[in-house]
């Protein structure tokens, strides 16, 4: 009960902007533990999963003062930068370079979405290495020489550019089902009254439906390019793209739900 009422009050939370004279609420996205699931923040050490996490506005930096503000509780730095602590894409869109053997000289594309977990099993592969462990992530081919992936990569083309997109969308923490569920998350724990909670037992079921599923799929899809780029093991199309229409659709009731 403590708990919900801290959720409810922190997603409600205002403060008077300095810049526009407007009153904001200052919490973007709420994230409980069933949420933070989804978003790879729970680990295998329960004393290190928050109560609640609070994504703020852009516009915010949150630090610690005193329960009772005697000087502004809002001020304005211009000597600090925001760069840290968000989800938005001025905080989390950066940049990677690639050059060297296998990697074509095309300059700036903005077409391939990928995260940093997709650094290592690229180096990797470009290099004829293995790790002992499946990655998070997946090798980057579309930069890439024909050469320079692996032929069970190659040989079914179209299905593994489709299944690796999809792949990243539900896995990666910001890609479309992680921001479509933070929606969802953020819209529960600011629901309801101590008395009535029915909306956010709802909405953290449905949340806790999606991760169990999203877990099921990118552990298939990882499953299947791991073996198909470090191993040379056939990707069954078939099956590929079965999985591969499934995360789609998880996807797409998703981004229903936070509508």
């Amino acid at each position: 009960m403590v708990a919900r009422n801290f959720e409810r009050a922190a997603g409600n939370l205002t403060a008077l902007n300095p810049y526009t004279g407007q009153t904001d609420r200052i919490a973007q996205f709420l994230a409980d533990p069933v949420e933070m699931s989804m978003l790879h923040m729970v680990t295998a050490d329960p004393a290190r999963t928050p109560s609640l996490t609070l994504f703020a506005l852009p516009d915010y930096f949150l630090f610690a003062g005193a329960a009772n503000c005697t000087s502004p509780c809002v001020a304005v730095n211009p000597n600090f930068a925001w760069n840290h602590g968000d989800v938005q894409p001025d905080i989390i869109t950066t940049w990677l370079g690639m050059a060297g053997p296998g990697v074509r000289a095309e300059g700036v594309d903005s077409d391939t979405w990928s995260d940093h977990t997709d650094i290592r099993p690229t180096i990797m592969m470009l290099t004829g290495l293995q790790d002992d462990y499946v990655h998070d992530g997946r090798a980057l081919t579309e930069p890439l020489y024909n050469w320079a992936i692996p032929q069970a990569l190659r040989a079914h083309n179209a299905t593994v550019a489709r299944m690796s997109r999809v792949f990243k969308q539900i896995n990666a923490s910001v890609g479309q089902l992680g921001l479509d569920t933070l929606s969802v998350s953020t819209r529960a724990l600011r629901s309801g009254t101590p008395s009535d909670d029915h909306t956010y037992a709802a909405l953290e079921a449905l949340l806790g439906g999606f991760t169990t599923e999203r877990n099921s799929l990118a552990a298939q899809i990882s499953s299947m390019l791991d073996a198909a780029t470090f191993h040379n093991h056939a990707v069954n199309e078939q099956r590929a793209r079965l999985v591969t229409a499934e995360a789609e659709a998880l996807l797409l009731a998703a981004h229903v739900a936070a509508r």
